[in-house]
């Protein structure tokens, strides 16, 4: 979460951090009430304790010189019901303030650009030729199910809305994909890859950032502390929580493969055909666990890791870095990727890759012993690499061809068999 003493000592920067990303300024108002009346509760707290362990001595000090103590012992009794009094204060105030805190969002760094809005936020990279057809190119829902290979009506009746069924091709284009990612993660950029569980705790998703504020992103299992996850971000970041590394444990990368799982709260009405936003989708992830002094140097090289694998697919993509009003809760920085797609005319998101800082590593209580022997917090990072579901529109839509087939990118015909065209 956040440096309680820093907080307190340096509650005008956090609060100017907190403005570049359009908090209420009144909001922020009951914290530093919180953080004033905790560091009062704290003070007494060590009044009375002092006054004990005095009371203490002297009663000891009496003792080997024979006199009276009685007095002495009835101001320790009346001292404890004080100091539990305190206690219980304290844990109010501090409960509050943890909630507070809780939902507050990561600080952004001063390299992240003010702004209100994705319209805000700046191209620093832009790869590839924009196909252009001599013919009208379909939306990769109409070409697959044209093709057979995608079957929305029957994943309604299964699942209901936002969910699909691959078949076919389609399904064989999707493996391929996910094993190609998995591949050049694991065998070239030197990840770990991991399988977790698709399901966890509300710990885990309070390390992350998730908990408390975006429980209505969630699918929760009824009687049961445990909730699907939302990306692979969340099991792969907490392998860690409340462990202490070695500085030669550092740097860890982890990937990994999982389904995963959001109800897509707010997004009502917005992209309701195909495959864009479902509530169950595919993804390979990719987390860090770094130094702090390397952080920003690993979250470049996990942006270039992302846009390799768009590279290597031959699919044009855009890179822009999220301004302060549009980066996510537990980021301080965050670069999102966008392919392509003819159908729409645009460029979707289809990555993001963020450095959370030491955000997260306080949540989950990840920390390192550096070579001097100091306890610090990690750095994690995350980043998708990358969605699987919108890979496979990218492929489909760019690289269709008038007669309904598809090419096949280079890179991916030895998982298919050799197979240039679906």
């Amino acid at each position: 979460m956040f440096d309680l003493k820093d907080l307190a000592e340096n509650f005008d920067r956090y609060q100017q951090a907190w403005c570049r990303r359009h908090l209420d300024l009144e909001a922020l108002e009951p914290i530093k009430g919180l953080l004033s009346d905790r560091k009062d509760r704290i003070q007494k707290k060590e009044i009375l304790l002092a006054d004990r362990n005095k009371a203490s001595e002297l009663v000891a000090q009496k003792k080997r010189s024979g006199e009276s103590v009685e007095e002495l012992i009835q101001v320790q009794k009346n001292l404890g019901p004080r100091i539990k009094e305190i206690e219980a204060e304290l844990a109010r105030v501090e409960e509050s303030l943890f909630d507070s805190l809780a939902r507050l969002p990561n600080l952004p760094q001063s390299s992240v650009p003010d702004g209100k809005s994705e319209a805000d936020n700046p191209e620093v990279r832009l790869w590839g030729a924009v196909p252009h057809f001599n013919f009208l190119p379909k939306a990769h829902e109409v070409l697959g199910e044209a093709r057979g290979w995608m079957d929305f009506e029957r994943a309604t009746k299964l699942s209901g809305a936002r969910f699909s069924v691959l078949k076919g091709a389609g399904a064989k284009l999707e493996r391929a994909l996910i094993q190609m990612m998995l591949d050049v993660h694991t065998k070239e950029n030197g990840y770990e890859e991991i399988s977790p569980p698709y399901i966890v705790n509300s710990k885990s998703l309070y390390g992350t950032g998730n908990l408390p504020k975006f429980k209505d992103d969630l699918f929760h299992l009824d009687s049961f502390d445990l909730f699907l996850i939302p990306t692979a971000e969340v099991p792969l970041t907490n392998l860690h929580a409340d462990q202490i590394l070695g500085s030669k444990d550092l740097p860890k990368y982890y990937t990994a493969f999982t389904p995963c799982f959001r109800s897509e709260a707010g997004s009502y009405g917005k992209d309701l055909k195909g495959l864009i936003r479902q509530h169950q989708f595919h993804k390979v992830e990719l987390v860090k666990i770094v130094r702090p002094e390397d952080s920003e140097q690993e979250h470049e090289k996990m942006r270039a890791d992302a846009e390799n694998i768009l590279e290597r697919l031959e699919l044009p993509y855009r890179t822009r870095v999220l301004c302060t009003g549009d980066m996510g809760f537990a980021s301080s920085k965050t670069y999102d990727l966008e392919v392509w797609l003819p159908s729409q005319s645009q460029y979707r998101e289809i990555s993001s890759v963020s450095n959370c800082q030491d955000f997260q590593a306080r949540r989950m209580m990840t920390r390192f012993r550096d070579d001097d022997g100091k306890l610090r917090y990690v750095h994690t990072l995350n980043g998708s690499g990358l969605a699987v579901g919108r890979t496979l529109i990218a492929i489909l839509e760019n690289f269709q061809l008038e007669d309904g087939r598809v090419s096949v990118p280079a890179v991916l015909q030895p998982y298919l068999g050799g197979e240039k065209f679906l």
